[in-house]
């Protein structure tokens, strides 16, 4: 995984230049909005549970067949498994806000991900809406609009937009690998 000052390095020392121009720039607006990504991310790990299972129940509400008998998510162990899976996509999503990176995120959760939720019968539409709702949360969590779960968790200062537009790509990275 690399981090914004990784990647800068990287980039230059690939070119035998130094760290400067348009490069710096973007570390000094990444060092600026540190503390917004920090409160974000803080943010996501203390509301995570209530995130998944709101997408998940969100999901189930939406297709009812996923309860039934033979459904996706009809036994006490398979809904289990949803939910873990929901935690594991939302974890490496905060990895990812974290490290301005989406690196991590495609190594360690995307990569095969498509081909294991085949393999297992888990329809790709249901994971893809499950993680469109958490997208809505995540983002309604970070711009402080009043959720159920967001009162005893501090605000953010200033305009988060950036990092609501960021945290969205990669959950687009997530629904694109599923579908």
């Amino acid at each position: 995984m690399l981090d914004a000052f990784s990647r800068v390095v990287i980039e230059s020392d690939s070119k035998a230049a130094y760290v400067g121009g348009s490069s710096l720039a973007s570390l000094k607006s990444f060092i600026a909005d540190g503390n917004k990504r920090l409160d974000s991310v803080d943010m996501l790990v203390s509301t995570a549970s209530c995130v998944v299972s709101d997408a998940v129940s969100g999901m189930i509400c939406e297709n009812p067949g996923l309860i039934s008998p033979g459904g996706n998510c009809y036994t006490n162990r398979r809904m289990a498994a949803c939910l873990r899976d929901g935690e594991i996509i939302l974890r490496y999503v905060s990895y990812a806000l974290l490290a301005g990176d989406s690196s991590v995120l495609e190594s360690r959760c995307l990569n095969g991900l498509k081909e294991t939720y085949i393999a297992l019968g888990v329809p790709a539409n249901s994971t893809g809406r499950a993680v469109s709702i958490m997208k809505a949360s995540v983002s309604a969590i970070i711009a402080d609009k009043s959720t159920s779960y967001t009162k005893a968790v501090p605000t953010i200062d200033g305009d988060c937009s950036t990092i609501i537009s960021e945290a969205g790509t990669y959950f687009d990275k997530v629904i694109a690998a599923v579908s």
